[in-house]
């Protein structure tokens, strides 16, 4: 098949409602969003207390979550193949080859970048904020409120830059999803076995919806954070 048909089948699927094509697409976009909401609140608690505590081995603590962000996806599934086995852990679960599974994996793959970019935005931030709040009384908790309220833009890109981090990874959903049609099969697993198959236009389909759904959220990010100031510009 020519690369030029391939391409015109793929738009055929994508707007016929092909039920398998939007099937898969589901199944990603469930297990991403659930294995994100699973990560959220305490990697962006934990990213705040690193960066807010001084504390024994904290520099040492960065230094692993940076590290977390570099290591393999293929890996955490491998580790996660391990515990949730019949001879595993937690094979008991029998979460392996489930959608279950796979939140799990996305929740561990999105934990270390939400913690880093968290961090980072924290220390970006006026330390007066949080030293003005003490200062009114505020609680630890309100505190921490209102330093979160400061960075929420870099909050917000967190979230979406580990969106985009669970839904195209395909070794940890491979590995614990198994690739099961209509249950554990993701865009990136599909996109991998059509592609080994020779069929493309499916491939090129999901392809199609994973560069939509970057797009989306990034023009999500820029309309939420409006206008920013164009310093030194000549009024």
């Amino acid at each position: 098949m020519s690369i030029s048909a391939a391409v015109a089948d793929a738009f055929a699927l994508l707007f016929s409602g092909d039920p398998e094509l939007w099937q898969i697409v589901w199944v990603s976009l469930k297990t991403s969003v659930l294995g994100l909401a699973l990560a959220t609140v305490p990697a962006l608690l934990a990213g705040y207390l690193i960066a807010s505590s001084q504390f024994r081995g904290r520099r040492v603590l960065i230094w692993l979550v940076q590290a977390a962000l570099s290591l393999p996806t293929v890996l955490i599934g491998l580790l996660l193949y391990l515990l949730l086995s019949r001879q595993g852990a937690f094979g008991s679960l029998h979460w392996l080859f489930s959608q279950s599974g796979i939140i799990l994996g996305q929740a561990l793959i999105a934990m270390p970048v939400l913690i880093a970019l968290t961090l980072s935005a924290v220390q970006a931030a006026d330390p007066r904020l949080a030293e003005t709040a003490i200062t009114l009384g505020a609680r630890p908790w309100q505190v921490m409120l209102t330093v979160m309220h400061e960075v929420r833009f870099g909050v917000m890109a967190a979230l979406i830059y580990g969106f985009g981090r669970v839904i195209s990874e395909v070794g940890c959903a491979m590995m614990v999803g198994g690739n099961i049609a209509g249950q554990t099969r993701t865009i990136t697993t599909a996109i991998a076995l059509e592609t080994s198959k020779g069929e493309f236009a499916q491939g090129i389909a999901l392809g199609v919806v994973l560069i939509a759904l970057a797009l989306l959220l990034n023009a999500a990010l820029l309309l939420l954070q409006g206008d920013t100031p164009h310093y030194g510009r000549r009024r």
